[in-house]
C-alpha cells in the first residue's frame, strides 16, 4: 500500500533530526542506542538491533537491542545467518515470516524470549567498507515496506559513518592516554638502564636497581593487559557467558587469592554472606574479576591492622555485593572521576601502585551486565563500593 504523502514527509523529518541527533555523540554505547531507538520508531517496528562485524576477525557480533539482555552483548552470530548474507551481498533484506528462511537464527530469540516474524536489514557500510547489519524486527502494522527499505536504508549510512567515527575517537583518545601513562615506567627502565652500565655502581645498588626494573617490568605487563580488557569491553567484542552460581564461594576463592597480601599488612578479611542468599546469575569470571579488583584496592588502600568485609543481599529487582575498607577515604571532589581512565586520587598515589584501569574496567564489566556501580567514602574512615546486577 503506499504511504500518503504527508506521514512520508514527516518521517523523512524525523530522520534528519536523528542524523543531527548522532554527529552528538562519541560515545559508542550511546550512540548505538540512538540508533537502534531511531530505527525502530521510523519503521514502525516492535524492535531493532546492530550487529558489529569485525572485518580482522572476520566474525559479526550482537551488540544491541531495544529490548536487551545484557548476556547477549559480544554474542558471535553465524555468518550463514540472515545478518551474515547481508554483510556478505551488501544488500538489504525484507523477510515476511523468519520461520521460513533457512538462514534465520534462533538462538538469539530463544536468549531474548522474544518472538520475531517479520524482519528488515541493511547493511551499514562506510568508505566500502562494512561496520555492522542494522535489523528492524516485527512491522506494526502488515509487512514492511519499500519506503521503511528505504529509511532504514538512510538511516543505516548515516549510523555507519557516526559509528565509525565514534570509535576512531574512542582509539585514537585511549591510545594517548595509553602512550602517556608508559612514559614514567620507560623513563624509569632507561633511567635504571643506564646506571647499570656506570663502572661506579656497587653490588648492593646494582641488585636494588635490578629490583626497581622487575617492578616496573611487572607494572607495564599489568598496564598492558589491563589496556587490552579495557579496548575489548568498550568495543563490545567481549561476550558475557551467563550462568548460575553461589556467591559464597566466589568471595572465599578472592579471599584464598588476597589472603596473603591481606596478612602482610595485618589485615583482616571479613565475608558476610546471609544464610538466605540466593543463586546469582551473570558472569562467574567477569564478576569474580570485579570482586578481586575491589577487595585488592581496599586491602592497598586500607590502614595497618585495618580490616576489609564483603557483605551480600537481594532485593525484588537486583542482587548486589559490596566491598568495604576502613582505610584513608576518598575526598569528595574526588569521587565522580574515580571511573575515569588512569585516574588517580591525589594524595593517594604514594600509598600503592596499579594501573588506574581497574576501576574502569569494573564499571564496563557491571554496565555489560546491566547493573551499576556505587561508591561512598568518608575521608578518614574508609570507602564502600557497592554492585547491582538484574536478577
Amino acid at each position: 500500500m503506499l504511504e500518503n504523502y504527508p506521514k512520508r514527509l514527516e518521517r523523512y523529518k524525523r530522520l534528519i533530526e536523528i542524523s543531527r541527533d548522532l554527529a552528538s555523540t562519541l560515545e559508542l554505547d550511546s550512540l548505538l542506542n540512538r540508533i537502534i531507538h531511531a530505527a525502530r520508531d521510523i519503521t514502525e517496528a516492535e524492535a531493532a538491533s546492530i550487529l558489529l562485524y569485525d572485518d580482522t576477525a572476520r566474525e559479526l557480533y550482537f551488540q544491541a537491542a531495544t529490548n536487551p539482555d545484557p548476556m547477549m552483548r559480544g554474542m558471535v552470530i553465524p555468518m550463514d545467518s540472515i545478518a551474515g548474507w547481508i554483510v556478505i551481498h551488501r544488500e538489504p533484506v525484507r523477510i515476511s515470516d523468519v520461520r521460513k528462511d533457512n538462514r534465520y537464527f534462533k538462538n538469539v530469540a530463544q536468549t531474548l524470549s522474544f518472538q520475531t516474524k517479520s524482519l528488515m536489514g541493511v547493511p551499514l557500510i562506510t568508505k566500502e567498507k562494512v561496520v555492522g547489519v542494522l535489523e528492524v524486527l516485527n512491522k506494526a502494522d502488515g509487512d514492511f515496506t519499500e519506503t521503511d527499505e528505504d529509511m532504514l536504508t538512510v538511516l543505516g549510512a548515516q549510523a555507519a559513518v557516526a559509528i565509525e567515527n565514534t570509535r576512531l575517537f574512542q582509539q585514537s583518545d585511549l591510545i594517548a592516554e595509553f602512550v602517556h601513562e608508559l612514559r614514567t615506567p620507560l623513563a624509569s627502565l632507561s633511567t635504571a638502564t643506564y646506571l647499570l652500565l656506570r663502572p661506579e655502581i656497587s653490588r648492593e645498588q646494582a641488585e636494588q636497581i635490578i629490583s626497581n626494573i622487575h617492578q616496573e617490568t611487572i607494572r607495564l605487563n599489568a598496564l598492558a593487559s589491563s589496556f587490552l580488557d579495557l579496548a575489548r569491553l568498550e568495543s563490545g567484542r567481549v561476550q558475557f557467558n551467563k550462568s548460575s552460581f553461589p556467591f559464597q564461594p566466589l568471595c572465599q576463592e578472592c579471599k584464598g587469592v588476597l589472603g596473603s597480601k591481606a596478612e602482610e599488612n595485618h589485615i583482616s578479611i571479613e565475608i558476610n554472606i546471609p544464610e538466605d542468599m540466593p543463586i546469582v546469575a551473570g558472569d562467574r569470571d567477569k564478576l569474580k574479576q570485579v570482586l578481586m579488583n575491589l577487595m585488592s584496592n581496599a586491602i592497598k588502600y586500607n590502614r595497618a591492622n585495618g580490616r576489609v568485609t564483603v557483605n551480600a543481599g537481594h532485593k525484588e529487582k537486583d542482587w548486589f555485593f559490596s566491598v568495604s575498607d576502613t582505610g584513608y577515604g576518598i575526598p569528595e571532589d574526588a569521587l565522580p572521576n574515580l571511573f575515569q581512565k588512569f585516574y588517580r586520587v591525589k594524595g593517594l598515589e604514594t600509598k600503592a601502585t596499579g594501573t588506574g584501569l581497574g576501576l574502569s574496567i569494573c564499571k564496563q564489566i557491571v554496565q555489560g551486565h546491566g547493573g551499576r556501580i556505587e561508591v561512598r567514602s568518608k575521608v578518614g574512615e574508609g570507602t564502600t563500593f557497592t554492585v547491582y546486577i538484574p536478577r
